[in-house]
């Protein structure tokens, strides 16, 4: 018997909900995992210390490039999978598939190829030169993480396709058990053979190997898409359709990599006019921290963010199949669902920042670490009601099939205000002012996206198509 979606048409819109985001959110906390238990290990071994955390600081938004390229296609790709099985194309759906599966090849190599060649250069313009031994441990992680891009990139884009094809649990799993493996060689290479950043890599490395071969299964053995050897062949026609729907997703990564560029060269720059941190001893602290502080921010807007991309394939479905109502409904349950996780993240921020900084070994460091990560978590995250409404509206937009509005306001939010303010802000408040610099972007984009969720629920209210 043929396997369809049609239960995306008649399920309650919670149960689809929970059913699709909750493991969406798993796989993509797990996959941001990765980097902070890469993290955490590496702050709480005494030959590593802040150096290594300033070093994972450093390469961190490089492996976010990566992740950007391969969720604009496979975000994109499980968009507009989902709107046409809704349609019953199913022959475009798998060409569609195939198609993301050799845009990605492609690009992962192009970029493990870049990375190589100016490895320098790209660690210096990130703020990898703020002291020698932070120089040194970053182009020793940097150079080992590059060899598992296409790995990494692979099972990052088969992910939506795999909640696309109706199965989420699977999706979930295969990024479950590869994070499983990172954990458990960490502290065996780090601590037990001490191999340093390359054992932090190279455990990074043999979990993004492990989902990417799951995936590789699962793509054999898909179930509402049916693929051929024509389904790999490149159609540029599907391709325009397909790839505008997953530029929010791309935004939203890579304007994380333009934001911590910014900001780390902000801090690189005005911490070394700071009394403290301009002191040889104390330059990598700034950095280190607002690494850190940038690792639970991604804790949280992955959750924000799994929430939405799990709406996808049910809205764009149930958009496919002319159920506007049950798309007006998920979207209000969506934004009520992330209201509440931006609130109890706020929570946390503002009652135990000491609890949070403890994990990365605080306890190794000076009182000038304690201090100022303090500070940072309190001031950085102080918009993360918003933050979250922010996020999730961007994304559901997409699948709405709605790829330029959701692509504008991402570009609005992340690099013009994201980045903007990282510059401009320090100038007249020094090193505070790039903690200002994100819940000043979160603040004025919630302006714009009020007025984004009042049309869309208007526009989802009328009877007529959309």
């Amino acid at each position: 018997m043929e396997h369809t979606n049609e239960f995306l048409e008649k399920e309650p819109v919670g149960k689809l909900m929970r059913m699709y985001s909750v493991p969406c959110i798993i796989s993509l906390l797990v996959a941001a995992l990765y980097n902070i238990v890469d993290q955490i290990f590496i702050a709480n071994a005494s030959y590593l210390g802040s150096y290594g955390n300033a070093a994972n600081t450093v390469v961190f938004p490089l492996t976010i490039v990566a992740l950007a390229v391969a969720v604009m296609i496979g975000d994109g790709a499980c968009a507009h999978v989902s709107i046409l099985l809704g349609m019953k194309k199913s022959d475009d759906a798998a060409s569609i598939v195939g198609n993301a599966v050799i845009l990605t090849i492609v690009s992962s190599l192009i970029i493990t190829a870049v990375y190589l060649i100016f490895s320098k250069a790209i660690l210096t313009m990130f703020g990898g030169t703020v002291n020698e031994e932070t120089y040194r441990q970053a182009s020793e992680y940097f150079f080992w993480i590059t060899g598992g891009i296409p790995f990494y990139m692979f099972g990052q884009t088969m992910n939506p396709i795999i909640r696309s094809d109706g199965s989420p649990r699977f999706a979930m799993v295969s990024t479950l058990v590869g994070a499983v493996f990172n954990i458990i060689f960490d502290p065996i290479l780090i601590f037990g053979l001490k191999w340093g950043m390359m054992g932090a890599a190279v455990a990074t490395i043999a979990g993004q190997i492990t989902t990417a071969l799951l995936s590789l299964w699962y793509l054999m053995h898909m179930k509402a898409v049916k693929l051929s050897r024509r389904s790999f062949h490149l159609r540029r026609d599907l391709i325009r359709r397909f790839l505008p729907l997953g530029l929010t997703s791309l935004l939203s990564q890579i304007s994380l990599v333009a934001a911590m560029a910014a900001v780390n060269n902000m801090i690189r720059k005005y911490g070394a006019l700071d009394p403290i941190f301009g002191q040889e001893q104390y330059a990598q602290i700034p950095m280190a921290v607002v690494g850190i502080v940038m690792k639970f921010f991604q804790i949280v807007i992955s959750i924000a963010v799994g929430l939405a991309a799990g709406c996808i394939p049910v809205t764009g479905y149930n958009v496919g199949a002319g159920r506007k109502d049950r798309a007006r409904k998920l979207f209000i349950l969506l934004l009520k669902a992330e209201t509440l996780v931006g609130f109890i993240a706020l929570l946390i921020v503002e009652l135990m920042p000491e609890k949070l900084i403890g994990i990365f070994g605080a306890a190794n460091e000076s009182v000038y670490y304690t201090e100022f990560a303090v500070k940072s978590f309190r001031i950085y995250l102080c918009m993360m009601v918003l933050a979250t409404i922010n996020k999730g509206t961007f994304i559901y937009l997409q699948s709405l099939g709605k790829a330029l509005a959701s692509t504008l306001i991402s570009l609005i939010r992340e690099i013009v205000f994201g980045v903007g303010f990282a510059l401009l802000l320090p100038i007249f408040f020094g090193l505070d002012g790039v903690l200002y610099s994100m819940p000043v972007s979160d603040a004025l984009t919630f302006i714009i996206a009020a007025f984004v969720i009042l049309r869309t629920l208007k526009e989802l209210s009328a009877p007529q198509a959309m």
